[in-house]
């Protein structure tokens, strides 16, 4: 068994409709290959962002992960900007998380559920992954791209003590 990550990875997807509008994905990689750090990876207006402390391990959780969840499936994903950034990243499993960094900030509150999910054949880019996560699905959440907050119906969970990993 190879582990490729340890740690948290909220979430958020704002739609109109069936549209799809936006996804931010917040990490807080404790160990990673990568090394370890805190990134915010948002889809908006079909241009993908990375901001990181970590500009390695960003662009690495956009390409090798969050371009191949569910939630942003069959959407254009151009390569993505990287911005080396500070991270700040409040998570609370009781009350929910704030994140913010370069202009991006991503609010989920509220968990209504809390639940251990794990799988053996979670696809990223052609390669299974097993996963074993602790998900809280919420009930509000919001994502202010450079103060404009992005208008929509939100769904977004919280999601720790993450580990990724290849049989």
């Amino acid at each position: 068994m190879d582990i490729r990550f340890v740690g948290a990875n909220p979430g958020l997807t704002i739609t109109d409709g069936e549209r799809r509008l936006a996804f931010a994905s917040v990490w807080r990689a404790d160990w990673s290959e990568r090394g370890s750090g805190r990134a915010i990876v948002c889809w908006h207006n079909e241009r993908t962002r990375v901001v990181a402390t970590n500009t390695e391990l960003g662009r690495w959780l956009a390409g090798e992960f969050t371009r191949h969840f569910p939630e942003v499936q069959g959407l254009p994903w151009p390569e993505p900007e990287i911005t080396l950034a500070p991270v700040r990243l409040e998570l609370d499993l009781a009350t929910g998380m704030t994140a913010s960094a370069g202009g991006i900030e991503v609010e989920i509150h509220d968990p209504t559920d809390r639940r251990l999910f794990t799988t053996d054949d979670f696809d990223l880019g052609g390669v299974a992954h097993s996963l074993s996560t602790v998900v809280m699905p919420c009930s509000s959440g919001s994502l202010t791209i450079a103060g404009t907050q992005i208008k929509g119906q939100v769904k977004a969970f919280l999601a720790d003590a993450e580990v990724w990993f290849l049989k």
